[in-house]
């Protein structure tokens, strides 16, 4: 699966950095071994059943080589997104793999159906290839032993991958295809995402069902079952919402101009006094600007105000907010791309700049938030 990533989080909060591909961490969450767990307790019992007369010890290490093929089967269904997505230049934050599966975390949307189905799509592409490859491997070999049996896991494992990933709704890599199809035939992006969506609750709902229908029917795998997709449909639903909500504030009205919400721009030097900087600043954003003529940051009002109460005389760059890529932006930029740039980073003020390079205007994230509700 795919996704949009929130930039403000550090790449490997929450887990283990196992490795980086081209920069990108690969991270594993806490949450996937407690998954990995319930597969070899659930599993165990299934492989002496599949290979009689295998003691309990083998029986629980071929259940474990199982979870680490799935987790395996995972990881490349989640690069396969990731060296697509660089190729097209998207910025990948991160790859991280947890309870329900793993995410490709991508910095920026798309921004022609063709990339949002491409991307989607190369996941489900190597599961599929992996799982092809595996099948033939069984082919080849007798159906009896522990390496028949872990080569089944690979064909299972990742044959699952690619189909549940395939469901056409969101957030799921069907879902994005869908979106990325209704999107090229209607122009408006939004429009598809919404479709995928409610192909989301679908495919929610009928887990659900599916789940029900084996309690009502006493299969032996119905608690089993029902956890998991219970555990499932919450989060396909939780993920579809959070793609509605994150579509809905890359929205930018049309009759809603950047230069109407930009401040001026006033540069100072850094070692001016804060006090001084303050009362310069008026409303506009001021960027401080040290002796060699690089920039040390934006003037953080807040923090100078703090530090002015306290010592008005210190140089105003001990109150600068760094100036990061991230929060610089291009006055040319569509403005459902600034929308979600704003919307997707931790700093509260950014520059904008023209095509070459020369600062343009300060916007405040509160500014735009204002004039996107106002406008809704």
């Amino acid at each position: 699966m795919t996704s949009a990533a929130h930039p403000s989080a550090e790449p490997a909060q929450g887990g283990l950095l196992l490795f980086r591909y081209a920069g990108v961490p690969v991270v594993l969450a806490p949450s996937w071994w407690l998954g990995s767990l319930a597969v070899v307790v659930f599993y165990a019992p299934l492989v002496r059943t599949l290979l009689p007369g295998v003691s309990a010890v083998t029986a629980v290490l071929l259940a474990a080589a199982f979870a680490v093929l799935l987790g395996v089967s995972v990881l490349a269904h989640e690069l396969g997104h990731c060296v697509v997505a660089l190729r097209l230049g998207l910025p990948v934050r991160r790859v991280r793999l947890f309870l329900l599966g793993g995410l490709s975390e991508i910095a920026r949307t798309p921004r022609s159906p063709a990339h949002e189905g491409v991307v989607a799509a190369a996941g489900p592409a190597v599961s599929v290839l992996l799982a092809a490859a595996c099948g033939v491997g069984l082919l080849a070999m007798p159906s009896e032993g522990a390496v028949w049996l872990l080569v089944l896991e690979c064909t299972l494992a990742n044959t699952a991958v690619a189909v549940f990933n395939l469901l056409p709704g969101l957030p799921l890599d069907g879902g994005r295809m869908l979106r990325a199809g209704v999107w090229a035939l209607t122009g408006r992006r939004g429009f598809g995402t919404k479709a995928a969506v409610v192909g989301g609750w679908l495919v929610a709902a009928l887990l659900v069902v599916w789940a029900l229908w084996g309690v009502v029917e006493g299969s032996d795998d119905r608690w089993l079952r029902l956890g998991v997709c219970l555990l499932t449909a919450w989060f396909v639903v939780a993920g579809a919402g959070g793609e509605l909500a994150a579509e809905q504030t890359r929205q930018w009205p049309a009759d809603l101009r950047l230069a109407d919400l930009v401040r001026p721009v006033l540069q100072l030097p850094a070692e001016s006094p804060v006090a001084d900087a303050l009362a310069a600043a008026a409303g506009r954003g001021v960027v401080l600007v040290r002796a060699d003529g690089v920039a040390a940051g934006l003037l953080d009002e807040p923090a100078a105000r703090r530090l002015a109460e306290v010592a008005p005389f210190t140089p105003a760059e001990r109150a600068a907010e760094p100036i990061r890529p991230e929060s610089v932006l291009l006055a040319s930029e569509p403005g459902e791309d600034i929308a979600e740039r704003v919307h997707g980073t931790a700093a509260w003020q950014f520059v904008v700049v023209d095509d070459e390079g020369r600062p343009w205007g300060v916007l405040h994230r509160e500014d735009l938030s204002a004039a996107l509700r106002g406008r809704r």
